[in-house]
């Protein structure tokens, strides 16, 4: 029998190395590798509007421009709401007077001024009183000769006239004694109450003449200029908040099961590949959809996927809204074959 060369012999080793090389390729663990995502930086926006109509004045940032909360953005001419804000508080300053006025009841003075009236209306009314007794008691004595009907007739009515009034006088003592009526307070407290509500609403107005970064944020987009009319639906900036961001990648079906919530990532950028920056699964979508046409290569047009964020923080504001990232997260579930 033929001994097999040795050519032969490592030709067949050879053989024998790739295969088993293939072998082990082929039946390898998989949930060890890193997934690789590749997606698009991700950041809320806000749009900022005027909550009145008017001119506008200042406008104070530019795009680009680094805000925090409560800077003041832009302001709005605020000539007529200072004239109504003025007219406001005037209104409110006579209602308060008024409501205080009824609330502290009549001066010493005018109550004086009362009894006064009540004591000249009795020496009246005594007066006219007697009056009629002497008419009567001539009458009486000259049994009519003397005095007339009428005399008696327009005595009698100037003491009926006369006691009326006296009876008037004492109800207004008593009236000025006792002051206002509640109902007559409370309605001069609610006519204040309306009168500082409308100083409020201008107030408010004035106040909402000045428009302010409700947060930290970076001015993406400025709309208007000064000299154009505002209004609650006309943004003024458009801004990029710094935080949250994520990267909104897409992962197949098949390494769905590797990804969990809270496992940490690193993103990379094109710009600095060299400097990662570390993040977390966050929101891991429930439903699939079609690749998005900006991600999607040729053969993946009609594969399913599920949106995956990564949150990141990025203190240095390296990240732009739609920058181009990759995602690489450690294999640390197993994955199907």
């Amino acid at each position: 029998m033929r001994r097999p060369t040795p050519r032969f012999l490592a030709v067949a080793a050879v053989t024998l190395a790739v295969a088993a090389g293939i072998a082990w390729w082929l039946l390898r663990p998989h949930g060890d590798e890193p997934i690789v995502l590749h997606g698009n930086v991700d950041i809320r926006q806000v749009s900022l509007a005027f909550n009145g109509s008017e001119r506008v004045a200042q406008m104070r940032v530019e795009e680009g421009d680094r805000v925090v909360s409560g800077q003041v953005l832009a302001t709005l001419d605020t000539t007529k709401l200072a004239l109504h804000l003025a007219q406001a508080q005037a209104q409110l300053g006579a209602q308060d007077q008024l409501l205080k006025r009824l609330e502290a009841g009549n001066r010493p003075q005018e109550i004086a001024q009362a009894d006064a009236n009540v004591r000249a209306a009795q020496a009246d009314a005594r007066m006219a009183r007697q009056t009629l007794d002497r008419l009567r008691e001539i009458s009486r004595d000259t049994r009519g000769r003397a005095v007339s009907h009428e005399e008696l007739d327009q005595a009698a009515a100037a003491s009926a006239a006369a006691d009326a009034k006296l009876d008037a006088q004492r109800k207004a003592h008593d009236l000025s004694v006792v002051g206002a009526r509640k109902e007559d307070i409370d309605q001069a407290r609610a006519q204040r109450d309306a009168a500082a509500a409308e100083r409020a609403v201008v107030a408010q107005q004035l106040a909402d003449a000045e428009l302010k970064a409700p947060v930290d944020a970076v001015i993406r987009s400025r709309l208007v200029e000064p000299g154009d009319m505002a209004s609650p639906q006309r943004p003024v900036y458009t801004l990029a908040l710094l935080h949250p961001k994520w990267i909104r990648a897409y992962v197949s079906e098949t390494n769905l099961g590797r990804i969990k919530p809270g496992q940490a990532a690193r993103v990379t950028t094109d710009s600095a590949p060299a400097h990662p920056i570390e993040g977390r699964v966050g929101y891991i979508a429930s439903v699939a959809e079609f690749t998005p046409k900006n991600v999607e290569t040729e053969d993946l047009r009609t594969s399913l996927v599920y949106e995956v964020r990564i949150n990141v923080d990025d203190p240095d504001d390296r990240l732009r809204l739609g920058m181009p990232a990759t995602v690489e997260l450690p294999g640390t579930v197993a994955a199907r074959p």
